[in-house]
């Protein structure tokens, strides 16, 4: 979508998939259908389908033409894992992945039972490398905490977790086989508001585990005036960073991962 981010734990935005559909809680107010729906019906808008969801193969090639090293958070405005997005495409996209290794990928995703499956068998290729972070989405307990069960089974070298929005107490998390946790609170119309209680759990058990720990935000109606601040500093710890690889795809004809 855009070489460059506002996203606080990300530097660009990479979307070969548009739209998506609501799965749990966390999708209540979701900032994407919300951004993508103002511009249903716009002709020749990127979101001119609103938030249905569809495939852009035309957008697949765009690392490989970033020059320079960034954190690349891959479908910020979809989930890569949705049921309705074949497996073949899927493949395409982590190809890309692989052959761009100057990047480092974060895929995020609700439905991480497809993750684990696919990194298991036809993703495991890419399963296999540093540069791609497979992460899972944590709101609540009861469809959460699952999931980071289902991430873990995953043959990733490195899983994450996004816990955002925060909407209660997680209680006891086991965190074994995690490698990051970013957390932040709701932002925007109707935010659900985070404890500071929840925040401060989760941060004392990173430090449990000796995880890196990044809080996102407050949250709230108007966020920026919230802050990102706790208890009067900012985390914005992350994982070792990991070395650009040798190889070099760049101005490679996007048919090399296309087919196939």
């Amino acid at each position: 979508m855009s070489d460059k981010s506002r996203i606080e734990w990300t530097d660009a935005t990479w979307n070969p998939v548009r739209g998506c559909t609501k799965v749990s809680p966390g999708c209540v107010h979701c900032y994407a259908e919300t951004f993508a729906e103002r511009f249903r019906g716009v002709k020749d808008h990127p979101f001119e389908q609103g938030f249905d969801l569809r495939l852009v193969p035309e957008k697949l090639a765009d690392p490989i033409q970033w020059s320079g090293s960034r954190k690349v958070f891959v479908n910020s405005m979809s989930d890569l894992f949705h049921d309705d997005v074949p497996d073949e495409y899927i493949v395409k996209v982590a190809r890309v992945m692989v052959a761009a290794n100057w990047h480092i990928y974060q895929v995020l995703t609700k439905r991480a039972e497809r993750l684990r499956d696919l990194l298991k068998h036809k993703l495991r290729f890419a399963a296999e490398q540093k540069h791609i972070w497979w992460g899972g989405s944590v709101e609540n307990r009861r469809h959460g905490l699952p999931r980071i069960d289902l991430l873990r089974e995953a043959p990733a070298v490195v899983r994450f977790l996004s816990v955002e929005p925060l909407l209660e107490d997680l209680g006891v998390i086991n965190l074994d086989s995690i490698d990051w946790v970013i957390v932040g609170g709701e932002s925007g119309f109707g935010a659900r508001p985070m404890k500071r209680e929840w925040v401060i759990s989760i941060r004392k058990q990173c430090r449990k585990y000796g995880i890196p720990f990044f809080f996102k935000q407050w949250g709230g109606v108007h966020k920026a005036a919230a802050g990102r601040k706790l208890d009067g500093r900012t985390y914005d710890e992350m994982p070792s960073p990991v070395a650009a690889g040798t190889a070099c795809f760049k101005g490679t004809k996007l048919g090399a991962f296309a087919a196939g």
